[in-house]
């Protein structure tokens, strides 16, 4: 009797799971006398990530491989369709079963379905997990009327009171098989781009699993004691700055969430425990966008509510180049796109300040937002974006109200009142101090010669005179409100 009549062969289909740690699919399909295939496949031009998200996929599957390539394992990558290739795999390599983690997005769902329909139709196993890549299920969590949560507070009261399964542990071996396997290299996806603008990414990330815990480490370490007190200040390290690593699957929110747990319950402090409790919140607002992207998947290209269709946006090509080159002579605003710009992420309090600041003072579509996010992000989130962009809208679920209209400089001088985080990335204007530092133009003729600073020339005058675009909204905001009740 030869190997293969004793190994039977499972396939595991990767997408958003790229790590060794709390991956159901891969450690179920490791058990017993199983060989095991991991499969990744890359959509190609039916998949459209942003090319700062395209650039950490690369690194992350490069990451994963090599974690594969040391317990003796490959990672076969593939390009096209999943719901075709992956029944054809099945066939040749006589798998026994495919093992995958549900997706949630509305794009998964659809590929879910299509691969499940193709592979029970020609006598494949599916085992499929749920809420492998969250707390909990995004589908599970009802209100009382048996209806998806539209509010965060009452979400997260209901998701809270459910229990967090622990993650599984990464499998004991992994047994792929033997001989020639026909896929593509990971460098033949052409995820990098063509020409070399991702320097500042590299200096401020490296993607993969190792790295993930590192970041968590150093977090739950030194970070999470002051999480509550620093978190808002973008000048300072206050954040765990682990979203782009949980986008990609290479660390999990059980991991995480069980960590944080352990960190604070063992030490008997009870600030630590609160700061905990800050911290896991914010996990929470993540289900909590999964949530609503699953069950209103029209999110992603429409506002949650219908009367905003008819918003009376503005249409200005140049004020919206201004935002995303962080040339809107507004300091906070343009530190902000720039750091984004260089490092592919931005601190979330300064997400909100530049959202504010384009679809109230600007008057320019949220969508105008959400697209330059997906793009320029390594943590480009469906459901994340989606959310943010129209919380700051006033357009979707439990959203901030639409009159509620940020003072850039007063967010700035409130959230980095040294102007520490300006400085970083604005440094034309580090030698200005005080108000100065937060609002160019108002600083006099003899600080901004002593800066070396003329406006309109080393740094731009403000595209727009915030109370005026603030009244503008204001009227934009009524206008509608005033169409709507007419009908």
């Amino acid at each position: 009797m030869d190997d293969k009549d004793i190994m039977m062969r499972n396939i595991v289909w990767l997408r958003h799971e790229l790590r060794l740690t709390d991956n159901p699919a891969l450690y179920y399909a490791a058990q017993g006398e199983h060989e095991v295939l991991p499969v990744f496949i890359w959509p190609g031009k039916t998949s459209s990530p942003g090319g700062a998200s395209r650039w950490w996929l690369h690194r992350s599957l490069l990451s994963f491989s090599a974690k594969l390539q040391e317990m003796g394992a490959r990672l076969l990558v593939m390009t096209g369709d999943a719901s075709k290739m992956l029944p054809d795999l099945a066939v040749q390599y006589e798998a026994e079963t495919v093992f995958w983690s549900r997706a949630y997005d509305p794009e998964g769902c659809v590929l879910d379905e299509a691969v499940e329909r193709a592979l029970r139709g020609q006598g494949t196993t599916c085992r499929i997990f749920a809420g492998a890549n969250h707390l909990l299920n995004p589908a599970d969590v009802w209100n009382k009327s048996g209806e998806p949560f539209k509010v965060f507070t009452p979400f997260y009261k209901r998701a809270a009171s459910v229990s967090v399964d622990r993650p599984v542990p990464a499998p004991g071996k992994i047994t792929t098989p033997a001989g020639r396997m026909d896929g593509v290299t990971i460098e033949s996806l052409q995820l990098e781009p063509e020409i070399d603008w991702a320097g500042g990414l590299r200096d401020a990330w490296e993607p993969g699993e190792s790295a993930a815990k590192a970041r968590l480490d150093v977090f739950i370490g030194d970070g999470l004691k002051a999480y509550e007190g620093e978190r808002d200040f973008p000048g300072q390290d206050g954040t765990s700055k682990l979203s782009p690593h949980l986008h990609f699957g290479e660390i999990s929110p059980r991991t995480i969430y069980h960590a944080v747990r352990e960190q604070s319950e063992s030490s008997r402090d009870k600030a630590l425990f609160r700061e905990s409790e800050v911290y896991i919140r914010q996990l929470y607002w993540r289900e909590f966008a999964h949530h609503l992207l699953h069950h209103f998947p029209h999110m992603t290209e429409k506002p949650m509510y219908p009367e905003y269709e008819k918003f009376p946006w503005r249409k200005d090509g140049a004020q919206l180049r201004a935002w995303q080159g962080g040339r809107t002579g507004y300091p906070i605003v343009d530190a902000g796109m720039r750091e984004l710009w260089t490092t592919g992420w931005m601190h979330n309090r300064v997400r909100m300040i530049v959202g504010s600041f384009l679809v109230k003072d600007l008057l320019l579509s949220w969508r105008h937002g959400a697209e330059w996010f997906a793009d320029t992000l390594v943590d480009a989130d469906a459901a994340n974006n989606t959310l943010g962009w129209q919380w700051v809208g006033g357009c979707g679920p439990d959203a901030a109200p639409y009159f509620r209209v940020f003072n850039p400089v007063l967010q700035s001088k409130r959230f980095d009142p040294d102007g520490i985080y300006i400085k970083r990335w604005v440094p034309e204007l580090a030698s200005l101090q005080g108000n100065a530092l937060h609002a160019p133009w108002t600083a006099s003729s003899a600080e901004l010669e002593v800066a070396g600073i003329t406006l309109g020339k080393e740094y731009p005058q403000p595209v727009v005179e915030h109370a005026g675009a603030r009244e503008r909204a204001l009227m934009a905001y009524a206008t509608m409100k005033s169409a709507r009740s007419r009908k």
